[in-house]
């Protein structure tokens, strides 16, 4: 986790996402899902998925860690192949799936 201030300009929902986003330890992925239980908006998970592409700063504010319900590395905006760089530098498994934690 980077120790940084954060100024991040979005919508009050987009930032309570953001904020969530820094919680998800290192190593670990999340679902939509489970991200939009955590903000209190148990059927918000496309909600959630369209704050986490208009993250100014992915990799500071780490999105990659969310993935599909089923563990698919569903979108993000650097492209999946990046996406599974990152997870990998995590210590993730390289695969198109993965096994969510929590």
């Amino acid at each position: 986790m980077f120790d940084l201030p954060l100024n991040m300009q979005g919508t009050d929902f987009q930032k309570r996402v953001w904020r969530q986003l820094t919680k998800i330890p290192f190593g670990q992925t999340w679902s939509y899902g489970q991200l939009a239980k955590c903000i209190d908006n148990p059927n918000g998970s496309r909600a959630v998925g369209l704050a986490n592409g208009r993250n100014p700063i992915a990799v500071i504010v780490p999105c990659h860690r969310v993935i599909g319900a089923d563990g698919s590395l569903t979108g993000f905006g650097g492209g999946i192949p990046r996406k599974q760089w990152l997870l990998a530098h995590e210590g993730m498994p390289s695969s198109g799936t993965l096994a969510l934690v929590g």
